[in-house]
């Protein structure tokens, strides 16, 4: 699994520099950003081949030094949040492989982020300050209408991501009006 790490998140952790990743389908890659929201210094991944957003709020100092296993606990929690199968997003975590720290994926993969943490920033008033993880904010950023290179017309984010399944050989049933 590839993590894309932008400049200031790379500052951030202290990372002088970050290699480019090897070649890997977009599938198994995702943007890494931090951002303040509501004040406080929270993380934003964003799946390269789908938009997907992932938010986690109000990290703290041992969240950021152990970020590859906490990124994957995140990315583990908020594919289960989107109503990916147990078992689709475990065999997706295991093929996907170690987290590796690289640079972003590209000027298409960083303006989805850009956007990502637009919306985020819009729609701040469902964030639980209370709690690390953002169920909520992640359901309404990832339900706004978007274009996503690889995909035909405007969708939502969180049915690329089902499309990026599919694709891939994993069917993936949706939620009942989602």
């Amino acid at each position: 699994m590839q993590l894309g790490l932008t400049f200031p998140l790379q500052r951030k952790l202290g990372l002088k520099a970050v290699p480019y990743g090897g070649p890997l389908g977009r599938r198994y890659c995702w943007d890494l950003h931090c951002i303040t929201l509501r004040g406080e210094s929270s993380l934003l991944l964003v799946h390269c081949a789908s938009r997907y957003t992932i938010v986690a709020h109000g990290l703290s100092g041992p969240d950021w030094a152990r970020l590859p296993a906490f990124a994957m606990e995140q990315l583990r929690l908020g594919l289960l949040d989107a109503g990916l199968p147990e078992q689709a997003t475990a065999d997706y975590l295991q093929n996907a492989g170690n987290p590796e720290l690289t640079r972003t994926h590209g000027r298409r993969e960083v303006a989805f982020l850009n956007r990502a943490w637009d919306d985020v920033l819009a729609l701040d008033y469902t964030v639980d300050a209370a709690s690390l993880r953002q169920p909520l904010l992640e359901r309404a950023v990832n339900a706004l209408p978007c274009r996503c290179a690889g995909f035909e017309g405007r969708d939502t984010a969180k049915r690329f991501l089902y499309n990026a399944f599919q694709l891939a050989g994993k069917a993936v049933q949706e939620e009942p009006g989602t």
